[in-house]
């Protein structure tokens, strides 16, 4: 006895084997239906909206099926396929290199380098692509200021280049958490027998890597897939560009309809591709409790890697900015209206922020259901918000005025439907970084909190949620970045009078009118860099699937 309270020592086996019947009596236990109804009131209404554009596009009339079965599709689907391989293979080849180099080398100002490689994730790629525009050609911005300039940037080129810029950063931010939790020993031991450092990349380091590698080329392909902002302003033919003209510009929308479940095929091939190309198997390393040995960069090895990474930031981050201040003070020479926009301001803080504390709340059961309730039922609840997320924006927001018109005419164009759009698009990554913190809470808490005599809905609210808070904010976080730089869907969705930085960027730069799309830009960024800062710095607790 000690100050009144028994201690019993059950020791290490005692105490796993109590975490691990802590852990079977969760997962059996039946979960609470204000669960299921909290978690199925984000997923269902958007599942419905996109199930009734099925039935929609199989109503479709003979013009409809004939642009389907066209030349012109054909072509649309080549052209972006091919995009989507360019871009996710660039970008893969260079968020990988990237975080090796910071992880693996003796790189100089590594904190410095992580920070500026990952800042390209605030950059809108419409924001890029216009940057790519206005500066390139004979009569861009670089030619006036030096008097030479690079070969004007658009079609396919424009756009992947764009496209991998604003793509890499995804790859990167995961690989680099990836690589952290390798065991370095591993690769110690390899070159111990004699492979040569790149044979350890090829044979020890890469296979374990291969998951997160897949996941961040998954995210630049949909990514890519999705675009719409860059492929326009570029002037390529995808097919977000050539949907968005079929819907705006006609009468009968159908033939955008059927185009857009085209793209849900597509969307749905690449998923497939890279859950065939991660095989059955599964690589793991114990948790490493020491730092890896560094591979000495020196001589020619050293200016390869220093150069390699500045071009990539003059690329991503120092032009997109150079050229957006130049715009401003341009604009500002020459008397041109480049006034703060507020009205869009607001909108895309309103949006932003109200779409995060709703996707965080909805978050919340599709977590505990995922990780403290585990069956088949929480799975497919689970990779339904994913498939959501995997989902081309333009899509969705097809699918949703299709519906709401058909259904919910009062709330047609209304806030409500343009956040909880917003929200069911980006609960994905909400869902993945407090899901991410929650399983690294011991059940046994819970448990505890249940034996003492709290119910359900307390534990929730007062241990559960509490607990993986730091998640939560985090992934509300991604939201917000992710919502203010969203395009296709606040065109289509937001109500009247209501704007946006990224409406308002896009609809300047595509009239040309450089310097008022800067200002509007650069707002955004300046916007985006706090909450993108925070998640680079804490990478693991971010991008964890």
């Amino acid at each position: 006895m000690t100050s009144g309270r028994t201690v019993i020592d059950v020791g290490p086996v005692g105490i796993s084997a109590s975490v691990a019947s802590a852990r079977r009596r969760s997962a059996t236990r039946k979960a609470p239906w204000w669960l299921w109804a909290g978690a199925i009131v984000i997923v269902l209404p958007l599942a419905l909206a996109i199930v009734s554009l099925l039935f929609r596009a199989l109503d479709a009339t003979d013009a409809a099926w004939e642009t389907l079965f066209s030349l012109r599709t054909l072509s649309l689907l080549w052209r972006t396929f091919l995009l989507t391989t360019l871009v996710t293979t660039t970008a893969t080849a260079v968020g990988v290199g990237g975080a090796w180099l910071l992880a693996r080398t003796d790189l100089p100002f590594k904190r410095v380098w992580g920070v500026v490689f990952a800042l390209p994730l605030v950059i809108p790629s419409y924001v890029i692509a216009m940057v790519l525009v206005s500066a390139s050609g004979s009569r861009g911005l670089i030619t006036q200021l030096v008097g030479f300039g690079i070969p004007s940037m658009t079609g396919l080129g424009g756009a992947w280049l764009a496209l991998t810029v604003a793509t890499y950063p995804y790859v990167f931010l995961i690989t680099a958490a990836a690589i952290g939790r390798i065991d370095p020993a591993l690769e110690e031991a390899a070159r111990g027998l004699g492979a040569s450092s790149m044979r350890v990349l090829r044979t020890v380091t890469l296979p374990q890597l291969r998951p997160a590698v897949g996941a961040g080329a998954l995210l630049a392909a949909l990514y890519t897939l999705s675009d719409f902002g860059a492929v326009s302003l570029m002037r390529f033919d995808a097919f977000t560009r050539v949907i968005y003209a079929q819907y705006s510009g006609r009468l009968d929308r159908t033939p955008a309809i059927v185009l857009s479940i085209v793209l849900i095929f597509a969307a749905g091939a690449v998923i497939w591709a890279e859950r065939r190309t991660r095989g059955r198997g599964t690589v793991f390393s114990s948790t490493p409790n020491r730092k890896p040995t560094l591979h000495r960069l020196v001589g020619i090895s050293r200016i390869l890697a220093v150069g390699a990474m500045s071009i990539v930031v003059l690329v991503g981050m120092v032009l997109p900015i150079g050229v957006l201040a130049t715009w401003v003070v341009r604009g500002m020479s020459k008397g041109a209206d480049i006034s703060v926009p507020w009205s869009a301001v607001i909108g895309s803080l309103t949006g932003g922020t109200l779409a995060a504390v709703v996707a965080m709340f909805f978050t919340i059961p599709i977590v505990v259901l995922a990780a403290r309730f585990a069956s088949r039922r929480t799975m497919l609840l689970e990779r339904s918000v994913f498939v959501v997320f995997s989902l081309p924006h333009i899509t969705i927001a097809i699918a949703v005025v299709a519906f709401t018109i058909a259904w919910l005419r009062p709330i047609y164009q209304t806030m409500f439907v343009l956040i909880f759009v917003y929200a069911a698009m980006f609960i994905a990554v909400s869902t993945s970084a407090a899901k991410a913190t929650l399983l690294q809470v011991d059940p046994a808490v819970d448990d505890a909190s249940r034996s003492l005599g709290r119910g359900p809905f307390a534990t929730l609210t007062k241990v559960t949620v509490p607990l993986m808070s730091k998640g939560l904010l985090a992934g509300g976080a991604l939201v917000f970045v992710t919502t203010i730089k969203e395009l296709p869907v606040t065109l289509l969705l937001s109500p009247p009078g209501f704007s946006t930085l990224a409406v308002r960027t896009w609809a300047a730069a595509d009239e040309l009118l450089y310097s008022r799309a800067a200002t509007a830009a650069l707002i955004l960024i300046a916007i985006s860099v706090l909450p993108v800062y925070y998640l680079t710095i804490k990478p693991k607790e971010v991008v964890r699937r």
